[in-house]
């Protein structure tokens, strides 16, 4: 089967646990904001390659690996393209790589759930997007709606698949200690979470909206603090990581 791909990184080291490869795929339904990869919203941008090969490519990173990394399947969204994510996982799995999606749970439109379940069934760890806990924000954020997200969310929680869940830091938008409390209380009620992570926010990718010729919806606000972000993490999160470890 055949999928499209933006790029391949090969060691990659932020995108889950130890030393990865990462396929960022094409296609994305979301229009968040703050979105630094608006090369990769369009589906039949990228690279054409078929499932077979691409898995051929990330075998030769095994060495590299190790006993704690592996591949990381990003975006845009992984779940855009579910069947040529589903046989890519599979193949890997059976080439004994670790496998991880780096997703917002907003498959394509019309996707069949029994690609979901195969998709989960050879998915070793979930880095799951957490754009917003509330509907409302969610959508005026993203363009998407959080029931849909959430019900991707369960069916992973059902799978017993565990979690890191991200949250991009905006000022003015997703930051202060009331979001951030509220978050917790969020990220307390799902199953699973090993850890979170707090991203801040960056005007990396700005340059490419001047490119595309795409407005982008946030001028003017600034980068986060990373020291901030790190505050909010650290007093916040890190014990929910311990406390996941140790249970």
């Amino acid at each position: 089967m055949k999928g499209r791909i933006h790029s391949l990184e090969s060691m990659g080291l932020v995108d889950g646990p130890g030393v990865r490869a990462v396929v960022f795929m094409q296609g994305c339904r979301l229009r968040c904001l703050y979105c630094h990869n608006p090369d990769t919203w369009e589906l039949y941008g990228g690279q054409e390659i078929e499932a077979r090969e691409l898995v051929r490519r990330l075998s030769r990173f095994i060495p590299y690996f190790r006993d704690t990394g592996g591949v990381t399947f990003s975006g845009g969204e992984p779940l855009m393209q579910p069947a040529f994510l589903a046989e890519c996982l599979e193949r890997c799995k059976n080439a004994g790589i670790s496998t991880c999606i780096d997703t917002a749970g907003q498959a394509a439109e019309g996707t069949d759930q029994t690609l979901i379940e195969r998709i989960l069934d050879s998915t070793d760890l979930i880095l799951f997007d957490v754009k917003h806990f509330d509907p409302k924000k969610y959508t005026d954020i993203t363009g998407g709606e959080l029931p849909k997200a959430e019900a991707f969310l369960h069916k992973a929680e059902d799978k017993g698949i565990p979690f890191w869940l991200r949250h991009v830091v905006v000022p003015g938008l997703t930051d202060g200690e009331d979001h951030m409390n509220k978050l917790k209380e969020y990220s307390d009620h799902i199953r699973g979470v090993q850890k979170v992570e707090l991203l801040p926010y960056h005007l990396a990718g700005i340059h490419k909206y001047e490119r595309l010729e795409i407005p982008y919806q946030l001028n003017g606000v600034p980068a986060m603090s990373r020291t901030v972000t790190e505050k909010y993490e650290n007093e916040l999160f890190c014990q929910q990581e311990r406390k996941t470890k140790d249970s």
